[in-house]
């Protein structure tokens, strides 16, 4: 099991660990080979880390391989006996890992350091020398379109487990977020999807079909204890052999998967590029996508396809031959305004992608968890709905503030994205940290977005030949809930920091 070191006794190991002797390096090399460390999760679940090296004098090289992807080992150094390096995070490319270790006999003692998280210390024995090589390819189909599915035809609404409760979700909470959808009043305005992300795999069984693990008894009564409430039900899986999280996934087993799924009952596929990444490059991923997408329509049941391949190969032009109803464009937002900000506004060029049953995927909503304020929160949900993007709560339903509530219950906001449609966003004007965003809706009006991304209070304005739009239209505020009358030529408002104001502007 993983373990943390206190700060001082951290502080102790890796002043051991960098201080290395000039002294000359043995000639047998000790550190090349690879080096197991396994994991097992309280749900049974046993992941792995691999440490690949290879020795050359006080050189050090190799990866460090994951159940989700291989990181290339930088700035490596040994003495032959402790040793340092660093990986480049996926997330964040300006911020490196670094690790720290020494060896102890078949084993070695690895503390690694990951930017924004705590120090984390494990051991890791020597094993053979194919632990951690990927599995053997299989070729992907030939390229064809897959049919539309009919599905989405506005953006999919409800809740997903992973911002909130990552690897601690459970059929208990799953059932919660259920119930508190229907008594919260989310369900009656559009949330229908209750989304189980990673961790509810467990192994395969002798005939290869998917097992749940102990935290989900039993997947199907599940999905009919959701179905009961008047909501449908999402489940994950990736086409690489394991999930992001470590887990079962559904590489060589497509088809059988999808049939599963379609026996227990479920709605809503979110499909995760990960570990596919280690056998397959991004000239295969329209392919890959398709295999599971033509396996989900064989499957006797309807199920909402979701892919989450954080933006790569220019999915919004394949997605829809893929068969996939939604694709992600960024990668996973966080629960910061940094992290919205830079996903958020960065959604302008792939207006034209979007499309009713068709839709590009911003990712899940943050609003609730705390990381940003209720003014940022709006901001967030107003730019998602302008943005025609799924509106996925990824908080705790059961104990939301009445603010949380007030965002995510805005029925004229939520019009605003499920507007039939289907029209995405983009941006009119920019001027520094001020931009405009407006969208066309089936009725010939208007949902205009005044954003301010800046530090300060400002004021923000819109013509309305801008957006298409001429004579005295009325205007209503849609966070204020009330109508404003009829502007002529141009709407000016006052917009505070990391705020909106968000109007529709309806033609007399």
């Amino acid at each position: 099991m993983k373990s943390l070191f206190t700060a001082t006794l951290v502080s102790a190991a890796l002043l051991f660990c960098l201080v290395l002797p000039s002294t000359a390096i043995a000639a047998n090399e000790p550190l090349t080979g690879h080096w197991l460390h396994e994991d097992t999760s309280p749900d049974g679940n046993v992941s792995q880390i691999v440490l690949i090296f290879y020795q050359s004098g006080p050189k050090l090289t190799g990866k460090v391989v994951f159940s989700w992807g291989d990181l290339g080992i930088t700035d490596g150094t040994t003495d032959g006996h402790s040793f340092h390096f660093t990986v480049m995070t996926p997330a964040d490319s300006e911020k490196p890992a670094v690790y720290d270790g020494k060896l102890d006999g078949d084993e070695i003692e690895v503390i690694s350091r990951w930017p924004g998280n705590n120090n984390t210390t494990y051991r890791a024995k020597r094993a053979p020398d194919t632990t951690g090589i990927a599995l053997a390819r299989i070729p992907p189909p030939a390229l064809h379109v897959v049919p539309y599915n009919g599905l989405a035809k506005t953006p999919p609404m409800g809740w997903n487990s992973w911002n909130h409760f990552q690897e601690k979700i459970d059929d208990a909470a799953v059932r919660g977020m259920a119930d508190a959808m229907v008594a919260s009043g989310m369900r009656d305005a559009g949330y229908v999807y209750i989304n189980i992300d990673d961790t509810w795999e467990g192994q395969r069984d002798a005939a290869g079909n998917i097992q749940t693990n102990r935290k989900f008894p039993d997947m199907k009564a599940l999905a009919d204890y959701v179905h009961s409430k008047g909501l449908k039900i999402g489940i994950y899986s990736s086409p690489g052999p394991k999930t992001c999280g470590g887990y079962e996934g559904s590489y060589g087993h497509e088809v059988q998967d999808a049939k599963t799924y379609a026996k227990w009952g479920f709605d809503y596929l979110k499909y995760d590029w990960c570990s596919a990444g280690k056998i397959y490059g991004n000239e295969d991923l329209q392919a890959v996508y398709q295999k599971m997408g033509e396996a989900l329509q064989a499957s006797g049941r309807p199920i909402v396809y979701s892919l989450c391949e954080y933006g790569m190969g220019d999915v919004w032009k394949w997605g829809p031959a893929a068969g996939a109803n939604l694709w992600r464009t960024m990668g996973d937002i966080g629960d910061s305004w940094k992290s919205m900000d830079e996903i958020g506004f960065n959604q302008d060029r792939l207006a034209e992608y979007a499309a009713p049953g068709h839709w590009n995927d911003p990712d899940m909503l943050e609003i609730g968890n705390g990381g940003m304020t209720d003014t940022e929160y709006r901001t967030h949900f107003s730019l998602w709905a302008l943005l025609a993007a799924p509106l996925l709560a990824g908080n705790d339903l059961r104990t939301m503030s009445a603010a949380t509530k007030e965002i995510l219950l805005n029925r004229e906001v939520i019009a605003i994205d499920q507007d039939p449609a289907g029209h995405q966003a983009k941006r009119i004007s920019k001027n520094g940290e001020l931009e405009v965003w407006a969208r066309p809706l089936a009725d010939g009006s208007r949902a205009i977005g005044l954003f301010n991304r800046g530090e300060r209070e400002a004021k923000v304005s819109v013509k309305w030949s801008d957006v298409g739009m001429s004579g005295e239209p009325t205007v209503r505020d849609l966070w204020e809930h009330r109508s404003l009358g009829k502007v002529s030529r141009e709407y000016e408002a006052s917009v505070p920091s990391y705020g909106v104001v968000l109007i529709k502007v309806s033609p007399n």
